[in-house]
C-alpha cells in the first residue's frame, strides 16, 4: 500500500471547526467548555479569531481529534509527513522493479524539503534518487545526486556505508576508477578513525577500495589492502567479512590471470556463501568461477557455474549481473564452436550494459570479437578485437587486453597480414604475454 502524499490545506480553521462539530452532531453550546464559550467558538467558526493553543487543545480533545488536525488539517507534523513519504518511497525504491513512482515521490519530496528548510529530508530524498539512478543504470545522474546529498547534509560513512558504497561504484561505472578509488580510501581512513572496533565496516570499504584499484590497474596495491584486512578480521564471526575478502583477492588474481589463486579464493567464499542466504552474491560468485573455468577451456565447469549462476539471480536480477551472465554465456559458446550464439550473447550483454562498466564492456567486446572470427567475419572480428583491447587496457584489465591482442594479431597473421599483426603482437607482448607471443610467431 503506497502513501497517497497530501496537496496544500485550503480549508481554514474555523470552517474545519464548524465540520468537525456538525459531523459529530455537536451544538456550540455542547462543544465549549471553561475558558472556551460557545460565542468564541462562534467566532472562530466565523473566521474572526484564531484560536490560542490552550483552545486548541481543548477543542480537539471534545472533537477526538489531534491538535495537529484541527489547527493545520493533518494528523502528524510537516516533518513527520516527509518522514512518512520518505520511508514508504524508499521501501518501494527496494522493493519495486519499476522506480519510476518511488522517485517521483522523492523529487516531490525533495522540493517540498528545501522549501521548507528542512536539510536532512532534503538530503535524504537526493539520496534515494541517486540510489534510484544507480539502479536504473544511470550513473552520472547518480553521482550528482549524492554528491548534493552530501553537501547538504554529510553523512558519516560508518552510519551511511550505503551512500559511498554506491558513489564509489558509480564513479567506477563512469570509468573513473581513481575517483572510486579516493571515495574509499577517504572512507575507510575515516571509519578506521571513528569507529575502530566496527571491523564489518572497514572490511566493506577495504573489499571496495579493492575492486576500485583493480580497475585502475593497481593489482599489486589492491591485493595488499585486502590481504591487511584479512588480518584485521582475524576472529571476526561475521562470514559476509570474510566473503568480501576473498572475493577481493579471487577479482584481482583473475584480472592478472592468476588462475589457481583465483579459484582457490572464489572458491573458499563461494563455500561460505552457501551457508548463508545471500542467493544474489553467490550468483556473483559463481559467475567468476565461471570466468576462471572458461579461460582454461573447462567447458563442463563452465556450464555449471553459468547454470548456477542463473539460477539463483532469477527474474529479477540486476543489469550488470545479467550482463556478466550473457558475456559467460557467449565465452562458453565460443568453446563449444557455437559461432552463432557466441555472437548473440555477447551483443545481448552489450546492450545490457551499455555505456557504463568499461571493463565489462571489453569483456563483451572481446567475446564478440571471438564469435565473429569463428562466423569467419574476419573484418568483424578484426574490428571488435581493436576496439576490446583498447576498452580492457583503459580500464585496467591489462591480461585480458593482452590475450585479446594475441587473438587479434593471430588472426591477421591468418588472413596473411603480418604486416599488420606485428605491431599488435609487439602489444600483446608488452602487456605482459611475451612467451605466448613467441609461441605464436613461431606457430
Amino acid at each position: 500500500m503506497t502513501i497517497q502524499s497530501e496537496g496544500p490545506q485550503t480549508e481554514p480553521i474555523g470552517a474545519r471547526l464548524r465540520r468537525l462539530r456538525v459531523e459529530r452532531g455537536l451544538s456550540q453550546r455542547e462543544l465549549s467548555s471553561p475558558g472556551v464559550s460557545y460565542a468564541y467558538i462562534s467566532r472562530i467558526e466565523a473566521g474572526a479569531r484564531t484560536p490560542s493553543v490552550k483552545a486548541l487543545r481543548m477543542l480537539a480533545r471534545k472533537l477526538s481529534v489531534s491538535v495537529e488536525y484541527l489547527e493545520t488539517g493533518q494528523d502528524i507534523r510537516e516533518t513527520d509527513r516527509r518522514e512518512l513519504l520518505l520511508a514508504d518511497a524508499e521501501l518501494a525504491l527496494r522493493l519495486s522493479d519499476d522506480t519510476t513512482e518511488a522517485e517521483r515521490k522523492l523529487g516531490e519530496v525533495l522540493e517540498d524539503a528545501r522549501l521548507a528548510g528542512d536539510h536532512v529530508a532534503a538530503s535524504r530524498a537526493s539520496i534515494g534518487l541517486g540510489f534510484g539512478a544507480a539502479r536504473r543504470g544511470n550513473h552520472l545522474d547518480a553521482v550528482e545526486r549524492l554528491e548534493a546529498a552530501l553537501a547538504e547534509q554529510p553523512v558519516h560513512p560508518h552510519l551511511r556505508p550505503d551512500v559511498y558504497a554506491t558513489l564509489g561504484q558509480s564513479y567506477a561505472a563512469l570509468g573513473a576508477p581513481d575517483r572510486a578509488v579516493r571515495v574509499f580510501e577517504a572512507c575507510l581512513d575515516e571509519i578506521t578513525e571513528a569507529a575502530p572496533d566496527d571491523t564489518s565496516a572497514q572490511v566493506r570499504f577495504a573489499a571496495l577500495l579493492s575492486y576500485a584499484l583493480s580497475d585502475a590497474g593497481d593489482h599489486e596495491r589492491a591485493t595488499e589492502v585486502v590481504r591487511e584486512a584479512l588480518k584485521r578480521a582475524e576472529g571476526d564471526a561475521n562470514p559476509h567479512n570474510r566473503i568480501r575478502l576473498y572475493w577481493s583477492i579471487a577479482r584481482s588474481a583473475a584480472i592478472e590471470d592468476r588462475s589457481t589463486e583465483a579459484l582457490h579464493y572464489i572458491r573458499k567464499a563461494i563455500s561460505l556463501l552457501e551457508a548463508t542466504d545471500d542467493t544474489t552474491q553467490l550468483a556473483r560468485g559463481y559467475l567468476l568461477s565461471a570466468g576462471i573455468e572458461s579461460r582454461q577451456g573447462r567447458i563442463e565447469e563452465t556450464r555449471k557455474h553459468l547454470d548456477l549462476a542463473a539460477n539463483l539471480l532469477g527474474a529479477h536480477a540486476e543489469k550488470r549481473d545479467v550482463g556478466m551472465l550473457r558475456i559467460g554465456q557467449s565465452r562458453l559458446a565460443a568453446l563449444e564452436n557455437d559461432a552463432d550464439g557466441a555472437v548473440a550473447s555477447a551483443r545481448e550483454a552489450l546492450d545490457i550494459i551499455g555505456d557504463f562498466h568499461g571493463g565489462e564492456q571489453g569483456a563483451a567486446v572481446w567475446a564478440l570479437a571471438r564469435g565473429f572470427s569463428l562466423q569467419g567475419e574476419d573484418d568483424l572480428a578484426l574490428d571488435a578485437y581493436r576496439r576490446a583491447v583498447d576498452l580492457l587496457v583503459v580500464h585496467g584489465r591489462r591480461h585480458d587486453a593482452a590475450a585479446a591482442a594475441l587473438e587479434w594479431g593471430s588472426l591477421l597473421r591468418k588472413s596473411g597480414r603480418d604486416d599488420e599483426a606485428e605491431p599488435v603482437l609487439r602489444r600483446a607482448a608488452d602487456l605482459g604475454l611475451k612467451a605466448d607471443v613467441d609461441a605464436a610467431r613461431n606457430g
